[in-house]
Parts: structure tokens; sequence; C-alpha cells
């Protein structure tokens, strides 16, 4: 088992993404991983080799404008759900899968479940970790801030954003050597400061959940939603709301797990991820 790193033009933009390579694959569907805002695919460091080693060939993006992937000017790129929906259709396009099970996280998995809805017939499974789900769902005010004029622009500069964030999502420290590849990017250039503002700037989830609810209202791919219980952003109660309107859902409670669930505790998100994975179709 390895994981790779790769770099792939994909409608015009340049994706970074990670393949976790099975040494024996189980001839299942292909995993892909979608991390939410602030974080990269590096978030999946420990989810990835889980999945290997039960057989699944696996794969996680750098959201455009996010890690090291493209961060296009915003007169090339929308960085709107519309806009992150069409990068990411022609990203996983470039991948040539048949068929895959689709795993999404945080305020950009809104971006997945948009794609699941308008390709129910290429979902294997679904997984959703922490993701706003329903009306009641907000931006909480210190990512909110990063989209404020003047605020965001000096906000969205300052390499330590990433340890704020990440941190403030969950109850526990992340590793300083981990901090280190998070924060690369804002330190290599600004352009991942003003990317991440534009994207706040322009994440219109109140437009988005209406499509949502109108996107699942007839979903019957197997869905697991795996909720951090320690996320100040995002209750529960978001999760138990949404299960109710499917037919074909698991909801499992993950106790002291924040937002950034892969993040904060990988081992029992792997457990959850790959056991619903592994399931047999009945």
């Amino acid at each position: 088992m390895k994981i790779a790193e790769h770099e792939v033009e994909a409608g015009g933009l340049r994706w970074f993404y990670r393949e976790a390579v099975p040494n024996s694959d189980n001839g299942r569907p292909p995993v892909i991983l979608l991390h939410g805002l602030v974080a990269q695919s590096y978030s999946w460091r420990d989810v990835l080799p889980a999945l290997a080693e039960k057989g699944f060939r696996a794969y996680a993006p750098d959201w455009i404008g996010h890690g090291f992937s493209a961060k296009p000017d915003k007169s090339q790129f929308d960085y709107t759900p519309e806009a992150f929906l069409a990068a990411l259709t022609a990203w996983i396009d470039s991948l040539a899968l048949d068929k895959y099970s689709l795993v999404v996280q945080g305020f950009l998995g809104t971006v997945g479940l948009l794609y699941a809805a308008q390709h129910p017939d290429r979902i294997e499974r679904l997984a959703i970790l922490n993701t706003p789900l329903t009306s009641e769902a907000k931006l909480p005010l210190k990512l909110k801030m990063m989209g404020w004029p003047f605020v965001g622009d000096v906000m969205t500069q300052d390499p330590l954003l990433v340890d704020r964030t990440l941190e403030g999502g969950g109850p526990y420290q992340v590793d300083d050597e981990d901090l280190d590849v998070y924060r690369r990017p804002f330190l290599k250039s600004s352009d991942v400061g003003r990317a991440l503002l534009w994207t706040i700037q322009r994440l219109q989830l109140a437009q988005v959940m209406p499509q949502l609810d109108q996107g699942f209202a007839d979903w019957q791919a197997p869905t697991l939603i795996a909720w951090g219980l320690s996320d100040p952003w995002l209750p529960v109660s978001l999760a138990e709301k949404f299960a109710e309107q499917l037919g074909n859902v698991e909801l499992e409670r993950l106790e002291q797990v924040g937002h950034y669930a892969q993040e904060d505790w990988a081992e029992k998100v792997s457990a959850a991820v790959v056991t619903f994975l592994r399931k047999q179709a009945v």
C-alpha cells in the first residue's frame, strides 16, 4: 500500500490530490474524500491508509483555492458553489471512474452533496461528516469574519488562521508538524488567503440548502452520517433532521470528535467509514 501525490489539469484548473493504492484490491468501487474549509486533503492522511488496508483505492483532492491546488483570481474562477461543482465534476471525470463512494466533510461538503444529488447513478455509497445539511446550519462567526471587507483581507493573510480554525472546531490541539503542512500554502503565496476570502464571501448556504432538500428527496444510495458531537458549529440535530428524510441511512454519533472529524480522531472516522463501505448491498 502506498500514498501517492498527483497533479492533473481538469477543466482548465490544476488539481492536487492524494491517492491511496491498496496492495490487494477488494473489487469494490473506489472512494473519493472531500475536505472542508481551511483544510486540505492532508486531513485524510490517516483515513486513506485505513481504506487501502481494506482493499479500497481512495482519492482525496485539495479543493480549488485550497492546499496545493490552483488558486485562480476571481476573474477566472467565480468561487461560487456552481463554480466549485463544475470544477469538481471535471476533476472526477478526469479519473475516468464509472462508480465510486463519496465521503464529504465541512462547509465545502455541501458542494460534494450537490454533486451526489446530480449524479446518483455514479454514487455507490455516501458518507457525510459534519456538513451543513439543513437551513438551520449557519456559518460560524469565526469563519464568517474571514469574508468581511478589510477584516477578512487581514485575517486570511495570517498563517496562524489555520491553527485557530482547525483547533477552534474541536476539543484538540493539532501537532505542530501537521500545522506546518496546513500553513505552508499561506506562507508560500497570498493567493490562498484571497481564495479563502472569496470562497467564504460566495458560499451561499441559504441558497444551497433548498437545493439539497430537493436533490435528496428521492435519494436511494446507502448513506452514513457520522457526526462529531463536539462540533461547536454544527449540532447533531442537523444530522438527525436530515436523516429523517432518507430511507437507507445510518447515523453514527462520534463522541469527543469535533467539526474536522478526520483531523480530530482519524481512528474513529476510519472505523465508521470503512465498516460502512465494506457492507454488502441488501
